[in-house]
Parts: structure tokens; C-alpha cells; sequence
């Protein structure tokens, strides 16, 4: 069982600030499993390789997740100060988001669900 009070053990786990460059996109309207294919193909890799892969990607993720990559670079030379040649993309994840739900008319009076799924991507880099 957890030492302290509730609030306490907030305060602490709060505490700790990842002060590494990041960028998020929320509400992307393309499902977690679609987004993944393109985050797996750059996790890993350094900014200039990730962002080739990423232009040169025919799925639709890519084109999301390029201007994702590019708001990163821009936050953490602004932000952080550092050098765009020197970052890999560390972390780059995709959430599962709210589902919007549409009813597709069927035969014989029956409704079928369609579930327009959204995603939360995040890209997290960091310096070599």
C-alpha cells in the first residue's frame, strides 16, 4: 500500500518535470492502430531520418505526424535551446481518444454503428 496521504503522494509524483521537447496533437481523427504504423517506423531514430521517412510515407498518419515532428523541432530549438542536429525522437506514442458514434441505415429497417475513432499523439524528443 502507498506511504501518505493522497495529496502527498500527488505532490510527489508531480514533482518530477519532464523538461524534455515534446509536442501533442489531441482529437487526431484517424484510429490509435492506423497512427501506430507511422510511430513505429521513426521511434528511435534521429530528427532528419524520421522526417524523410515520414514525407515519403503514403499513409494518411504521416502527413499528421510530419507536421507533429516539425512542431516538436521548432519547440525544443525555441524552447530548450537545443541544436535540431542533435535530436532523436526518444519517446512517440498514440492514445486512444473519444469515439464518435454514426448509425449507417441497413436493410429491412436495422441500423448498423459506425464508430469514427480518435487518437492522442505524442511525440517526445531528446538530445544524443
Amino acid at each position: 500500500m502507498a506511504k501518505g496521504h493522497r495529496s502527498q503522494i500527488k505532490r510527489e509524483r508531480n514533482a518530477v518535470k519532464d523538461t524534455r521537447p515534446s509536442a501533442k496533437l489531441s482529437f487526431a481523427r484517424m484510429s490509435v492502430q492506423k497512427a501506430c504504423f507511422v510511430l513505429d517506423a521513426i521511434r528511435g531514430k534521429d530528427v532528419e531520418t524520421a522526417l524523410g521517412i515520414v514525407t515519403y510515407n503514403p499513409r494518411y498518419a504521416s502527413s499528421v505526424v510530419e507536421k507533429l515532428l516539425k512542431s516538436a523541432v521548432a519547440n525544443a530549438e525555441n524552447n530548450n535551446g537545443m541544436n535540431a542536429e542533435n535530436l532523436y525522437v526518444a519517446e512517440c506514442y498514440a492514445n486512444k481518444g473519444p469515439t464518435m458514434k454514426r448509425v449507417r441505415p441497413r436493410a429491412q429497417g436495422r441500423a448498423y454503428r459506425i464508430e469514427k475513432r480518435m487518437s492522442h499523439i505524442t511525440i517526445v524528443l531528446d538530445e544524443r
